[in-house]
């Protein structure tokens, strides 16, 4: 089956309103008319507005770094579904590895804001992914296996067509490591397998399974040439509109 590849930029927290709207600017001249791949950027919740604006009437996507499960309540700092809508946000980030390491989010909640997401008609991109110590341990396909299962427990067939998963090796990110080629691509054939066992074939034939270890412009060919992988979550390598670029024309 063939599947779009999606390009996608985590700005986690950098940026300002204006330094979000130079970006924006700056970026859409040098993308436009690429059709080949979706692109979306997740700024930080306050930059929403000014990022769907700057981004208006072109093939760039805006999404949010983080939801949560909940529609609305007292839950102080957070972003609801309804507020990212309303601004014009179409897709939410979902158990990032920062989100996972110093706020200690668990499969479990993964679960319940991808539960909200789909309900809500957003494009979730579930990340998952090992740290160094899991890897080193032989313990990747059973880290992979049970983080899927856990994000995707009470998810129907029917509802899954939307979810994108983003493989992050934790141990790639921020640090300049990269998995080689090869190592993503074993990661994405485990994942699609138990995406399979749990939703069926067809399901995972079509969904969209990114990279997101530390991808660059040097890099981003052989990692999304892959046929396994199905575009890229990248970081600091998304902070400026010409390196963003390569990677979304690699």
């Amino acid at each position: 089956m063939s599947r779009t590849k999606l390009i996608a930029a985590n700005w986690k927290m950098y940026k300002t309103p204006a330094e979000a709207k130079a970006f924006v600017e700056a970026f859409l001249p040098l993308v436009a008319g690429h059709t080949r791949d979706e692109i979306a950027l997740f700024p930080s919740p306050v930059l929403l507005p000014t990022v769907v604006e700057a981004a208006k009437g072109s093939n760039v996507a805006v999404g949010c770094q983080n939801i949560h499960f909940a529609e609305e309540g007292a839950y102080t700092g957070e972003t609801s579904v309804g507020q990212l809508k309303a601004v014009g946000g179409t897709h939410t980030l979902i158990g990032h590895s920062e989100r996972r390491q110093y706020f200690a989010e668990t499969d479990e909640i993964v679960n319940k804001k991808l539960h909200t997401a789909l309900k809500h008609g957003l494009i979730p991109v579930v990340c998952i992914g090992e740290v160094l110590a899991e890897r080193e341990a032989g313990k990747t396909a059973e880290v992979l296996k049970t983080q899927v299962a856990g994000a995707f427990a009470g998810i129907t067939p029917e509802a899954a067509a939307p979810i994108v998963i983003a493989y992050e090796p934790v141990w790639a990110i921020g640090t300049g490591k990269t998995a080689t080629p090869e190592m993503a691509v074993e990661a994405h054939q485990i994942i699609r397998a138990e995406v399979a066992k749990l939703l069926g074939a067809s399901v995972a034939d079509g969904m969209r399974i990114l990279y997101g270890g530390s991808v660059k412009p040097d890099n981003a060919t052989a990692l999304c040439g892959q046929e396994e992988i199905d575009g890229a979550l990248v970081g600091g390598a998304s902070l400026k509109p010409d390196s963003f670029t390569a990677i979304v024309k690699y």
